[in-house]
């Protein structure tokens, strides 16, 4: 999985699922959790990301990830992106896939 579509996907998570643990990422997402952590630093170096501490918590170590507006055009820029990548994916593979079933109808004569 490249970098952009993991930032994307750990947008997305994080979109629909604020105070989601770290761990509970990775483990969503299928990747370690130290992969997680560097991903969701580059994201609030970018500045797409924003971490908040639950001020009343009892566990200070309880965050919500908040997309900022920059995140939330960047995951729109990079949903396009990913979208437009897939699209042309699947043409290429429907191409294939006539091909091969024109082969095979030849090939059975």
């Amino acid at each position: 999985m490249s970098s952009t579509e993991q930032h994307l996907k750990v947008l997305r998570l994080l979109q629909d699922h604020p105070e989601i643990t770290q761990r509970q990422m990775a483990q969503e997402l299928g990747i370690s959790l130290g992969g997680l952590n560097y991903c969701l630093k580059a994201l609030v170096e970018k500045g797409w990301v924003k971490m908040e501490n639950f001020s009343r918590n009892p566990n200070k170590l309880k965050y919500a990830y908040l997309l900022t507006p920059n995140g939330v055009r960047a995951k729109t820029r990079l949903t396009a992106h990913f979208l437009k990548r897939k699209m042309a994916e699947y043409e290429a593979l429907k191409m294939e896939i006539e091909s091969l079933r024109y082969e095979m109808d030849n090939t059975q004569e």
